[in-house]
């Protein structure tokens, strides 16, 4: 009988040496495995444009441009994964690489990216971190790949024809069933199937012929799938994605109503357009005669037609009220801490006792079982929101203050809407699941009123540091903040402020406390010593998974308001989840 194997070569076809060019498979978002847990990319939250135009490199190298093998030309998402078109220098060294990977000597691909958005799951054991939305920057070339099914395309594979003889195997009536099963792997091991098909195959009780007839099958379609396509759609880098295309825009505009702000250099190609302008060219790209047309009819017509102008000025908008937002921040978030929530039913917050007890085991003793006492918290996560218009008389004057004052007073607002709920947890003391209210002194974090001085200061500390945990073991809470109203910011100053003491009696032991003023605490008198939120809970605050922190928007040509409606939204939620981080002075 005469077998005829095809054999795939290792060298890359798509590889061009006259154009210096190759075609590869970057990633496929396999997992990889890192320190305590598992790293997994979903493609589908790729952001492409950073990639086109970016770097080949070395080992992700980048300290010199020695390290710069060349450009990516054009980069897409496939069924297989993300598709590259490599374009490598024409310096000695980088050809050298190109004429390795022609050899299938290098093989190994490699993408740098950075995340902006992770989702945590848990598989068994393994805890999984899911990067769903990404920007990938360079591809490397590597002598080990961390995705092992990252690869140089092979395009129209190179086969070659291998024939062997060898002596017919016995007929299949004549094969007991064992036989054909390992017959049948055989075949799945030399077509490189997967244990699935081979199972199939064998569960459906084939004959070889029959599984050597399906396996052909199945190679066949394979390669269909992975087979390079003569005619295909390069995105490069003057792409008409109208995010990317907003994005841009957008930033130019922000650009103007901020001149410190550098622009970047994909967006200065919108720099100083007025927002007329901007309408303009987005009825151009929607292919919408603009000749002729006056100020008014522009903006009008952008507004209502399917071009990507809301989508810019949503982008401008968020911009200024982000930098808003982040510009105020809120001095009493240092004693929380910050979390996310899956959705807005209530969020438990669990709390663990103290490790138990590390007891001495005998020479042939058995261990003892400890146990870890736990409690829960619970908050929820809420909206809240507001509307507001950039009306139509204001685009077409090209106003820029519609782009700043109003996104600024909505930033701001939404900053000190977070202050103030985390400051009212602190003044309203409300009751946890024990029924005792936060600062009491059944939680012996209420100590008796006196000033901010040595002596207050001591007596609180001691407080705080004779905490015991839920299974009644010291837990050691070493204070770190001091949170005190503006009434009494001097007061704390002149208490934590550093003395060059020439005696040891004379120095100030808590001048290595942080001093917190927070204008929303409405108590006057009180003031408030915490630990450190990483290490000890006390108020946490809370996200929708997915929406990010902050405030988000939405925008939508006005139809009630000739103009554009921006919906500011904020999905927040806080409590104390645990009193034993913080100690209640009601001030002297």
């Amino acid at each position: 009988m005469t077998i005829h194997l095809r054999n795939a070569t290792a060298r890359p076809s798509t590889l061009d040496l006259d154009a210096r060019t190759v075609e590869a498979i970057a990633s496929t978002g396999a997992d990889t495995v890192r320190a305590g847990y598992i790293e997994r990319l979903d493609l589908k939250g790729a952001d492409l444009s950073r990639l086109i135009g970016g770097p080949v490199l070395d080992g992700h190298r980048s300290e010199t441009t020695r390290d710069q093998l060349g450009v990516i030309e054009a980069a897409e998402l496939r069924a297989e994964g993300l598709w590259v078109k490599l374009k490598f220098r024409s310096n000695q060294p980088s050809l050298a690489v190109l004429a390795d990977i022609g050899d299938g000597t290098l093989r190994g691909l490699s993408i740098g990216y950075t995340v902006q958005e992770w989702a945590e799951s848990r598989e068994g054991k393994n805890r999984v971190r899911t990067a769903t939305k990404l920007t990938p920057l360079e591809v490397s070339v590597v002598p080990i790949a961390a995705d092992p099914t990252a690869t140089f395309r092979a395009g129209e594979s190179q086969m070659q024809t291998q024939t062997t003889e060898t002596t017919a195997p016995p007929a299949a009536g004549t094969l007991t069933r064992a036989e054909m099963n390992r017959e049948i792997r055989s075949i799945a091991q030399l077509a490189n199937l997967s244990d699935d098909w081979t199972n199939g195959q064998i569960d459906n009780e084939a004959t070889p012929e029959e599984a050597r007839a399906a396996a052909f099958e199945e190679m066949a379609t394979r390669q269909d799938q992975t087979r390079t396509r003569s005619a295909r759609i390069e995105i490069t880098a003057d792409h008409t994605d109208p995010q990317v295309i907003a994005e841009r825009a957008g930033e130019a505009l922000f650009a103007r109503s901020n001149p410190a702000h550098e622009i970047s250099a994909p967006a200065r190609q919108y720099a100083g357009l007025t927002i007329p302008e901007m309408a303009r060219q987005c009825l151009t790209r929607s292919g919408i005669s603009t000749t002729g047309a006056a100020t008014e009819s522009l903006v009008t017509r952008a507004l209502h037609s399917t071009s990507d102008f809301p989508l810019i000025l949503g982008d401008a908008v968020n911009r200024e009220l982000r930098r808003a937002y982040q510009a105020a921040p809120s001095g009493i978030r240092q004693i929380a801490r910050v979390a996310s929530a899956r959705d807005f039913r209530a969020k438990r917050a669990l709390q663990f006792g103290e490790a138990p007890e590390l007891e001495k085991v005998l020479e042939g003793g058995e261990y003892t079982y400890g146990t870890i006492a736990e409690g829960a918290e619970s908050y929820r996560v809420e909206t809240f929101g507001r509307i507001f218009a950039i009306t139509r008389q204001a685009l077409i004057n090209d106003d820029l203050g519609a782009f700043t004052r109003v996104p600024a007073m909505m930033g701001q607002a939404a900053a000190a809407f977070e202050a103030k709920t985390l400051a009212g947890l602190i003044d309203g003391n409300p009751v946890m699941s024990d029924g005792v209210a936060v600062f009491h002194a059944d939680h012996d974090n209420l100590d008796s009123a006196s000033a901010i001085d040595t002596t207050g200061l001591s007596s609180s500390r001691l407080l705080l540091r004779s905490q015991t945990g839920l299974g009644g073991g010291k837990i050691n809470a070493t204070p770190r903040f001091l949170l005190v109203s503006p009434d009494r910011e001097t007061e704390a100053e002149q208490a934590l402020a550093e003395i060059t003491a020439t005696r040891t009696d004379d120095a100030n032991p808590f001048s290595g406390l942080s001093l917190i003023v927070d204008g929303y605490l409405t108590d006057d008198s009180a003031w408030y010593l915490a630990a450190d939120p990483a290490v000890i809970d006390g108020i946490e605050y809370a996200y929708l998974e997915g929406a990010g922190p902050g405030p988000q928007i939405e925008t939508k040509a006005g139809f009630e308001v000739d103009g554009m409606s921006i919906k500011v939204r904020l999905d927040f939620g806080a409590g104390v989840i645990d009193y034993r981080g913080l100690v209640k002075n009601p001030g002297a």
